[in-house]
C-alpha cells in the first residue's frame, strides 16, 4: 500500500461537556485536520455534536466514532448523515459499528447476528446516500420504497468501527474504510488491512493515545498505567504487537512501574509517546502502514485534553 500523508486530529471524549465541542472545533479549524466526536451509550451524542462542529467551522473535517448500527433506524441514520453533509460538504467521516452488545441489550436492539446486521445496515445506508429508492427486507432491516429527499452530492465513505478478523473481512467488502481503536499500532494496521482484503481507496483511521514531553522518560512514565490496562485486558489489536508475549512476561515479572524501562522500539510501536520527534516518527510509521487519519485520543481529563491540542496542532503541521 502506498504511503500517504495522514490527517491528524483529536477526539472529543464522551465525558466532556457538549458545549465545549464548538470550542475544540474553532481552535482546530484551519490549523489541524480533524475533530472526532465520540458516541457511546449513554453519554453525548455524535450526530448533534457533529452538527455543532460543522456549523462553526469552514475547513475542519468532522468524524463520528461510532454510531451503533441499530441504535437508529438505517433510514434515519442515512438522513442524519445526509443532513450533516449538507452542513459541511466534503467534511464528514461517519463511523458505524456493532455497538457494545450489553448496551444494545439495554435499549432493546441487540441482534443475534451482528455481522448480518452490519451488512444490512451498511448496504441500505450506502444505497440511500447514493440517491437510490430502496426496498429491502432482511433479517433486521426492513425498508419499503424509501428515498432521501436531499442525498449528498458526494456521499462520504462509511467507516466500520470494528476489530476482529470476521468483522474486518466484512468491512473490506461493504465499507469505505475502518476505524481502529487504540492501541492501533502499525503492526495491527497492516494485519487489519490484510484481513479486510487490501481493498482500494480504503480510508483507515486510527485512534492513538498521545503523550509528548521534552523528557522522553517522563512521557513514558506517564503512560505506564495506560499500558498496564492494555495488558490486563488485551484486545485483538494488542495481541498483534510483534513483541506481545515478551511484553506480557516483562509486565508479569516486574509490574506497572517497570514498564517505563521496556525497549525504546517497543514504545515507538505502541503510540505517539515520548518527545515530539518520537510522536512524529510514530505517525510516519502509521502512514507507511496505510493509515489515512490519526485521531489523538486524550485521557478523560479536560485540562489534559486542552493542553494536548497544542501537540495535535504541531503534529498536524509536521
Amino acid at each position: 500500500m502506498q504511503s500517504q500523508r495522514a490527517a491528524v486530529g483529536i477526539c472529543f471524549d464522551r465525558t466532556f461537556p457538549a458545549a465545549l465541542a464548538t470550542d475544540f472545533a474553532r481552535r482546530l479549524d484551519g490549523k489541524a485536520d480533524q475533530l472526532w466526536l465520540i458516541e457511546d451509550c449513554f453519554f453525548t451524542a455524535g450526530v448533534s455534536l457533529a452538527a455543532a462542529a460543522l456549523s462553526v467551522t469552514e475547513e475542519l473535517t468532522v468524524g463520528i466514532g461510532i454510531l451503533p448500527v441499530l441504535a437508529r433506524n438505517p433510514a434515519i441514520t442515512a438522513m442524519e448523515i445526509a443532513t450533516l453533509c449538507g452542513l459541511g460538504p466534503g467534511r464528514l467521516l461517519p463511523g458505524l459499528g456493532h455497538g457494545v452488545q450489553s448496551w444494545m441489550q439495554q435499549i432493546g436492539v441487540r441482534t443475534p447476528s451482528p455481522l448480518t446486521t452490519m451488512d444490512e445496515v451498511f448496504t441500505t445506508v450506502t444505497r440511500l446516500l447514493a440517491g437510490e429508492r430502496v426496498t429491502f427486507h432482511g433479517r433486521e432491516v426492513h425498508l419499503d420504497d424509501v428515498a432521501l429527499d436531499q442525498p449528498p452530492d458526494q456521499p462520504p465513505p462509511l467507516l466500520a468501527g470494528v476489530r476482529g478478523p470476521k468483522s474486518l473481512e466484512l468491512a473490506g467488502r461493504i465499507a469505505g474504510g475502518v476505524i481502529l481503536v487504540e492501541p492501533a499500532t502499525p503492526s495491527y494496521v497492516r494485519w487489519a488491512v490484510e484481513q479486510a482484503g487490501n481493498p482500494e481507496d480504503f480510508h483507515v483511521v486510527t485512534f492513538s493515545s498521545l503523550c509528548v514531553n521534552e523528557d522522553r522518560a517522563e512521557a513514558r512514565r506517564s503512560m505506564t498505567g495506560w499500558l498496564a490496562e492494555m495488558l490486563d485486558a488485551p484486545t485483538v489489536a494488542m495481541r498483534q504487537v510483534p513483541f506481545y508475549d515478551e511484553l506480557q512476561r516483562y509486565y508479569a515479572d516486574r509490574g506497572t512501574d517497570a514498564l517505563v524501562g521496556i525497549p525504546s522500539d517497543w514504545w515507538a510501536e505502541l503510540g505517539p509517546i515520548g518527545t515530539l520527534e518520537d510522536a512524529v516518527a510514530h505517525i510516519e510509521a502509521l502512514e507507511a502502514a496505510g493509515v489515512s487519519s490519526v485521531a489523538i485520543f486524550p485521557p478523560p481529563d479536560l485540562d489534559v485534553a486542552r493542553s494536548q491540542l497544542d501537540d495535535v496542532l504541531r503534529l498536524a503541521t509536521r
